[in-house]
């Protein structure tokens, strides 16, 4: 069983950056797939990155290549989502979510765990 606590999101302006984090607790979080998804209002949920237990495989939606940053610390059992260049279009509510095998995939359905999300907003 893991269980996941998104932090680190907020307001803000466009151009800005901010970092998520999600720390996991359970015994095999460096075995996991972890990745992060969000949801915008009156959307579907999105998949936006995701990366293997030791880091050597990393996916990231189009939308947010170049400009976000996935990475993990097995010590802290912690995956972070560093985000710069926001655009208005990145607000949403973002999701940590793990997978207890490989590979890397980009639905949501194929996750095992989920946090409750946080808030991102980036004014114009």
């Amino acid at each position: 069983q893991v269980q996941l606590v998104e932090s680190g999101g907020g307001l803000v302006q466009a151009g800005g950056s901010l970092r998520l984090s999600c720390a996991a607790s359970g015994r095999a979080f460096s075995s996991y797939v972890m990745g992060w998804f969000r949801q915008a209002p009156g959307k579907e949920r999105e998949f936006v990155a995701a990366i293997t237990w030791s880091g050597d495989n990393i996916y990231y939606a189009d939308s947010v290549k170049g400009r976000f940053t996935i990475s993990r610390d097995n010590a802290k059992n912690t995956v972070y989502l560093q985000m710069n260049s926001l655009k208005p279009e990145d607000t949403a509510v973002y999701s940590c979510a793990a997978r207890r095998s490989i590979p890397i995939l980009a639905t949501a359905d194929k996750y095992d765990y989920w946090g409750q999300g946080t808030q991102v907003t980036v004014s114009s």
